[in-house]
Formats: structure tokens, sequence, C-alpha cells
């Protein structure tokens, strides 16, 4: 091994590397191959290799480490109990463990005969890589989510299920999903009112690096992919975003509030992490069944800027006016984006009076908005401020929860991926990556 590391984010797309040097944390090269232009995605990883070799011929003999949203990434379905406590919990940490939620169960006690047998692939082209089965609190009602187990059991579905509901029944449902891969994870909802992802995120990443990416065909090579993935791009990208905004300790602090506007062509994905302060809520703050997270992802699957908009994923805009356009579609995409994952602060009449109603996530304190995609990377000069500029406001009349005064860059060079991919082995050069971030000029 050399004194860099290849960090490489395998999309569904396109393939992008880049060398980071692992002693002053300095990019020095990047790549980027289409990812099905041969029908082996290790052809574009080594292909990024061999032109990041070209730069600096360390590429050849250094570590390598990767991310991976190809063969549609990580398809979700979730299996809850209440669809406003148990399975709305489910579908966050879904979200934020970098997988898309392609179907919601709420069981209310009972599995519906068709909801399962629609969710788990047999009316979704794609279908369905893991469950998240999740339901009742540590203590609570054990019985739904013991039924939803079996029935997932006697379903078709023979795929990794993640158990992130009462502990207590734990027992039962190891027994009842004997016949097929499952991890039994903490409960997402301890209690009424208590959001803890953190042992159900790592449980669907170990699943999706031990069964997902071996088993999507991705490649004849299957066993050294699944050796060079860590973890689903979005999870990876998250907690890149994490490590900018808190740091890692008292001499390496992070930046504070950030979001991440990601405008894909196919989807359209915000990231935030954010303080959570008791002090912004002294105002009557309507308390929420299930909490909120310092860390959220959402993904908004009709704010494609290709697919919802009827164009085909190679399009490239040529004139000014193709631009123009484009940067429309953009802008629209990210405001709605941001403003469903943002919320609205507003005040209501309730038994106690007057009382002010949040939803979604309060980014009025965000220091910095990071924008991400095709469009801003390739996009004319003065793109981000089209793009991005209205989602920092002062004086929004319908409540939406925006930036105040942050400032807005563009991740030109895919750096949070890479960010996310170095934070465990390598958090130093991880922390000096995410601060040149900081620091861009737009």
């Amino acid at each position: 091994m050399t004194d860099a590391v290849v960090c490489v984010d395998v999309g569904s797309t396109f393939t992008k590397a880049l060398l980071v040097d692992l002693t002053s944390a300095d990019v020095l090269a990047t790549a980027q191959r289409p990812t099905f232009a041969t029908s082996d995605v290790m052809d574009a990883v080594e292909g990024c290799r061999a032109d990041l070799a070209e730069a600096d011929p360390r590429a050849l003999d250094a570590e390598v480490l990767a991310c991976s949203s190809a063969g549609g990434g990580l398809r979700v379905a979730v299996v809850g109990h209440e669809a406003l406590v148990t399975a709305e919990a489910g579908r966050r940490v879904a979200l934020s463990s970098g997988g898309k939620v392609v179907g919601v169960v709420a069981t209310a006690g009972r599995v519906p005969e068709d909801a399962l047998e629609e969710v788990l692939g047999h009316t979704t082209p794609d279908g369905v890589d893991l469950v998240l089965l999740t339901g009742g609190t540590d203590g609570g009602n054990r019985e739904a989510v013991v039924a939803a187990a079996r029935a997932l059991a006697a379903s078709a579905f023979d795929g990794p299920v993640v158990v992130a509901g009462n502990v207590e029944a734990h027992d039962d449902i190891a027994t009842i999903l004997a016949g097929q891969p499952h991890v039994l994870a903490d409960n997402a909802v301890p209690r009424i009112g208590v959001l803890a992802p953190e042992s159900a995120r790592a449980a669907v990443r170990a699943q999706f690096l031990q069964h997902v990416i071996a088993g999507k065909g991705l490649s004849e090579r299957g066993a050294e992919l699944a050796r060079l993935v860590q973890g689903p791009t979005p999870d990876i990208v998250l907690a890149g975003v994490e490590l900018l905004a808190h740091g890692i300790d008292e001499e390496r602090p992070g930046i504070g509030d950030v979001v991440v506007v990601d405008v894909g062509g196919a989807t359209t994905d915000v990231y935030s992490v954010v303080t959570l302060d008791a002090e912004r809520s002294d105002d009557g703050l309507a308390h929420e069944v299930v909490a909120p997270t310092s860390a959220t992802r959402t993904v908004e699957a009709d704010l494609g800027m290709r697919e919802s908009a009827g164009l085909p994923p190679s399009y490239v805009p040529s004139t000014e006016a193709e631009y123009d356009a484009d940067e429309d579609i953009a802008r629209t995409a990210a405001e709605t984006a941001v403003r469903r994952h943002a919320g609205r602060s507003r005040v209501v009449v309730s038994p106690d009076g007057r009382v002010v109603e949040r939803t979604g996530v309060d980014l009025r304190e965000v220091a910095l908005v990071i924008g991400s995609g095709g469009v801003l990377r390739h996009g004319r000069p003065g793109v981000a401020e089209r793009v991005l500029g209205s989602l920092v406001t002062t004086d929004d009349p319908e409540g939406w929860q925006l930036p105040e005064r942050a400032r807005i860059v563009v991740d030109g060079q895919y750096l949070l991926a890479a960010v996310g991919l170095l934070s465990q082995r390598h958090p130093d050069i991880a922390y000096r990556l995410a601060r040149s971030l900081a620091t861009v000029s737009t």
C-alpha cells in the first residue's frame, strides 16, 4: 500500500473516483467512467483506477474504498405496527441507512393479505433487497411484530431482514426467521417519543454488504466488489455530512448545521445534520411521537432532472436556451425537495392555547448549503446561486424553515462520498478533506 487512497463511488450511471494523499489530504487526481458501458461494474472501477494512475502512479497500488448505488442501490421495504410511530420510524431509519424506501406496511396488529405481496415486489419492477421489521416499544406489545415476522416467513421473500422492534420478541422472531438471513438489532423506537436508529442503521449496512452487493450480479468478480464496498452511497455520504457538521473532537470541531441538496437524474436527495436544541421549541412546539434525529435524509423520487422531466439520462444541454431550461428544472427540484425536508413552522390553536406547530427538519440555523449533482458540477458560471439561492431566506411568508444565513458551495469533486469512506480508517484525513469543502468558493 502507498501513502494514497482511491475513493470510488459506483453510481448507477457513472463511476467516480478520487486519489487522495494520506499525508496532505490533497486530491491528487479525479476520474469518471460510465458504470454500465460494459456488463461488469468492476471494469468501470478498474478503468477509473487506470485513469488516476496516469496522473499519479501511486493509484495502482493504493488502497481502494468504495460505496455503491449501482443496480438501483438498496431497495428497502418497511413493515411496522402503527403508521405514525413504528412504521414511520422504520422509514426514517431506512432512509438514513442509505436505502430507497419502496413500500411501507403498517400492520396495526395484523398483516393485510395483499399488502406484503405488493410491497415485496410483485407489483414493483425492481423488487425489494431488504425488509426492515419494526413494531412495539420495549416491554410493550410484542404480538404485532411476531405476527409480521410470521407473515414474512410465509411470503415469497427470502432476502435479508433487519429486525428493529420490541427486543422482548427477539427469541420468537429468531425462531420464525431461522430459514432466512436476518439480524436482530436494537429497537428503533424503544419508547414513545424516542428514535434510536444507530443499531438498525449499522445492521442495514452490514446486510447490504453481505447479501445485496454480492447478490445483484453487478460483477463477475462479486467477492472482490463486495470487499471494496463499504456501504450504500447515501449512507456513506450522510456519514461525511455528519463529520463535516460535528467534527471529531475539540481540536477538530465541526462547522455546525449543514444541508446537502443532491439534484440527480432520477431523484433529488436532501441530507441535513442539525443541532437538536430544546431552546428552539420553548415557544410551544408540539412534540412528535417519533422524535427527530440530528442526521436526516429524504429522497424525492418525483423530482429527478431527467426521469421526471421525460428526458433520457444521457441528455446534456448544448444551447443557452437548453441550459436555461435545465436550471429551471433544477431550481424547481431543489426548492420543492428542501421544502418537503424542512417543513413549516406556524402558529395553531390547540386546547392548550396558541402553540407553534412544526413539521420536518428546522434548517434555519444551517451554516452551509452544499449543492451536488451534474447540473451544478457542469453548469455555467453562477449556476449554484441561480439554482440554490432562493433556499436561503429570512422572509418566507409561508413559514418554511429554510436556512437564513447559509453560505452556498458546490461539491464539485464528490468530496462528501470520499469523506464518508475515509471517516473510519483515516478520520484525520477525512476531517481535513471535509474542511476543504467548507472553504470552497463558488
